[in-house]
């Protein structure tokens, strides 16, 4: 039982509302948490983390000061941080993979924390909601269940999903919560949106949109983002999307077609001119290298040119 609550052990769980139930508290917290204000994140500090991607970092990092993530309907957003090194990752989940997701997060956290340091590990979830296929839900017990298996103790802090973030507006069911940012050096975790999703932000959602798993995009000791080398091939079927409407468009490749962001047709639209744009993805990577971005003094990503 390596994940705790108030220093007591969770038990096996068969419903999100069990766990509420036995921990009233987290209740209270995910309340106090809906009721921070929503930060409008700098850019110029900020390490962007996108569906199927996380980042970790610790406070001695120049670059980045915020990692953070939004536009999580059903899927959950999860902050691991080591009290002791500050050490902290934040990953963007949706449940594709979570049994293999959940164990490297874990290890990319304790690798970057001195193992003599004092401290523990602490968990911060965010996401899903009340959606009518119990997406969310499946999800909120499966990242549980998959903490509860690690060795190492885990210690769950915040626990704003699925019913704790839940509003009906107009008779329709949304998260409260879409976005999250985490504070490198202090640790806080608040309500965020982001107006800049970058470096490489339609390069990275056709990684994603092609099938691409879990990957981390962040190199904390070079202070470099790193996107690929990524794989997919030509699909020219995929135009087909780019002649429908809306509702069609949220109908077939939302989870969640009614608590959708606003911009989510046209990112999806954007995403499918990318891939049609590059066909073949080996074009984006000469000699089958990532994709490089450091930080430039003004606080702008700029791709680095590798020798």
């Amino acid at each position: 039982m390596p994940l705790f609550v108030q220093k007591r052990g969770v038990d096996c769980l068969s419903s999100t509302a069990e766990l509420f139930d036995r921990n009233p508290h987290l209740q209270e917290n995910a309340r106090a948490f809906h009721s921070k204000p929503l930060v409008d994140v700098d850019p110029k500090c900020l390490l962007y983390v996108q569906q199927r991607e996380f980042a970790a970092t610790t406070p001695a990092d120049n670059c980045v000061s915020v990692i953070g993530s939004d536009d999580a309907t059903t899927c959950h957003l999860v902050v691991l941080r080591h009290t002791g090194s500050g050490a902290v990752c934040l990953a963007h989940c949706d449940g594709s993979s979570t049994w293999s997701e959940v164990p490297l997060l874990v290890k990319t956290v304790t690798s970057l924390s001195n193992v003599s340091k004092e401290g523990r590990l602490e968990l911060h979830l965010v996401g899903g909601f009340n959606d009518e296929s119990k997406t969310s839900h499946k999800l909120s017990l499966n990242i549980l269940a998959e903490f509860q298996k690690q060795k190492e103790d885990i210690h769950l802090e915040t626990c704003c999903i699925t019913e704790m973030n839940d509003i009906v507006v107009d008779g329709t069911h949304r998260p409260v919560i879409y976005g999250i940012g985490i504070n490198v050096k202090t640790g806080e975790v608040f309500p965020a949106s982001f107006t800049h999703k970058g470096p490489a932000e339609e390069l990275r959602s056709a990684r994603t949109f092609t099938g691409g798993q879990m990957a981390e995009i962040y190199d904390s000791s070079r202070g470099l983002v790193k996107i690929g080398p990524c794989k997919w091939s030509p699909n020219l079927d995929i135009a087909f999307w780019l002649a429908q409407d809306d509702d069609t468009i949220l109908k077939y490749l939302s989870t969640s077609p009614m608590a959708e962001p606003p911009h989510f047709v046209q990112h999806m639209k954007s995403t499918i001119q990318f891939l049609l744009q590059h066909p073949n993805s080996d074009s984006l990577f000469p000699g089958g290298q990532p994709q490089l971005y450091h930080r430039t003094e003004q606080g702008d990503w700029e791709r680095a040119v590798q020798s």
